[in-house]
């Protein structure tokens, strides 16, 4: 079991290039994928992507790239011809305005110029740069798919703590189910014999009352589907990628304590239902924070 939150950092450093990458985790239903990295490296960004979606299945991800590249490199001159021309053609304008002036116009002036020339470096990173960026990120993934494993282990021993008070308080509901029925017959016949005073109690009316309540009460469907939920909670918790399938499961634990709740008509099952209602909530709050 993973879990959606974590941190994990993967470094690279040689001839030169030092590449930092870190990767930070927050839960969220599908794999959003936000990536801040330096210009040279825009062209990667999916390459960047598809590298975490192989590692990464649910959940935000921020992917932080920081590099320092001190490898000698050779440089591009740009000569910006048109504002070359400009200057001269400033400086001719000039010579004559003013005549006696020394005229220490020369090419190597122009050059010292503002704009005249620019130096231009490569616009995209280099192959070194790439394969750098790949081994720091591969990294980066594996520490913190260690950090969500960790995380996932301490997530699932919460849940199935949970679960295990979620089987007692179903076991304490199957317990009281069969009492309901006769405690509503014992109420039934005594509130008939306060009505009736003395006359005689109608058996067969009043067996047919219980008949009708027990029907609607009877629960033992909803009982049975949550003991079987509860064993394929265990089951789905020793798989690694569980999330989705733990998150309808929660579903179905809330839909059949629903349904006790509603057909109750006891105070006491009322009550289990509620508390059942509460610990199937926080294991639904943990759920979210599992791949």
């Amino acid at each position: 079991m993973l879990s959606m939150t974590g941190y994990g950092r993967g470094e690279y450093k040689n001839g030169g290039i030092e590449l930092i990458v870190e990767i930070k985790t927050v839960n969220n239903r599908y794999l959003d994928v936000n990536v801040k990295a330096p210009r040279i490296f825009i062209a990667c960004e999916e390459v960047i992507r598809g590298i975490v979606r192989e590692k990464l299945t649910r959940g935000h991800a921020d992917v932080f790239i920081s590099l320092s590249d001190k490898r000698e490199k050779q440089r591009t001159l740009y000569l910006d011809e048109g504002t070359a021309k400009a200057y001269a053609d400033a400086a001719r304008r000039i010579k004559k305005l003013f005549p006696d002036a020394a005229d220490d116009f020369s090419v190597t002036s122009v050059l010292r110029y503002p704009e005249v020339i620019r130096t231009e470096e490569a616009g995209a990173a280099d192959d070194e740069c790439v394969s750098a960026l790949k081994t720091a990120l591969n990294t980066a993934l594996e520490n913190l798919n260690a950090m969500r494993l960790n995380e996932g282990g301490k997530l699932q021993a919460d849940m199935l703590s949970r679960m295990d008070t979620i089987a007692k308080l179903v076991g304490e509901v199957e317990k009281r189910a069969p009492l309901v029925t006769e405690n509503y017959r014992l109420k039934l016949e005594a509130k008939m014999k306060k009505i009736l005073g003395d006359t005689e109690v109608d058996e067969g009316r009043l067996l047919t009352e219980v008949a009708l309540f027990a029907d609607k009460s009877n629960i033992d469907e909803e009982i049975t589907r949550l003991h079987s939920h509860i064993q394929q909670f265990g089951e789905i918790c020793r798989e690694t990628l569980v999330g989705r399938k733990l998150d309808f499961l929660v579903q179905e634990f809330n839909r059949e304590t629903n349904t006790i709740c509603s057909k109750s008509n006891d105070l006491e099952v009322t009550r289990l239902g509620l508390a059942l209602k509460n610990e199937i909530e926080k294991v639904r709050e943990q759920v979210q924070n599992v791949e």
